[in-house]
């Protein structure tokens, strides 16, 4: 593993041990070049998936980008870090469960704001905001309203 102060490729592992859902091993690191530490995490990869985007444009499916999008979306919420890890973890053994090699964007939008809407109101809405593309305040009431109400909204209304 490739030292991220350094570059240097040897780097040793002090100590490894399974994340709270045993979904992965966590590992920590030292550079035998330049002494910093770091963790890195070992996840098991059913299969690759791709991303098919609106234009049709096919992309690697980056789980890093999906962690960012929604912690992005949880910044400042009292909600357990580890909690929003096995939500992530979800929404990709999900995916590479479908037996689908090609998965819409639509679709890994859906599953998060699933995922969100069962841990914050308020990050599901920040999420919605942008996967919706608010432009407008009322497009927040209009959404609001619908939340409000008794009703969930189904993956048509969020479309």
């Amino acid at each position: 593993m490739r030292c991220p102060y350094c570059g240097n490729d040897d780097t040793q592992v002090k100590d490894s041990r399974p994340t709270e859902d045993s979904n992965a091993i966590r590992r920590r690191r030292i550079c035998s070049a330049c002494g910093g530490r770091f963790t890195t995490f070992e996840r098991v990869q059913l299969r690759d998936v791709t991303v098919v985007k609106k234009s049709g444009r096919k992309v690697p499916f980056d789980r890093d980008k999906l962690t960012r999008s929604v912690m992005t979306a949880l910044r400042k919420r009292d909600v357990d870090p580890e909690r929003a890890e096995r939500m992530i973890s979800g929404i990709v053994r999900q995916l590479e469960s479908l037996g689908e090699n090609e998965v819409a964007a639509e679709q890994i939008g859906l599953l998060a704001l699933d995922g969100l809407k069962k841990l914050d109101d308020v990050a599901f809405v920040r999420f919605a905001s942008v996967y919706k593309n608010f432009s407008h305040a009322d497009d927040f009431k209009s959404f609001l309203s619908e939340m409000d109400s008794d009703e969930e909204p189904s993956s048509e209304d969020l479309k």
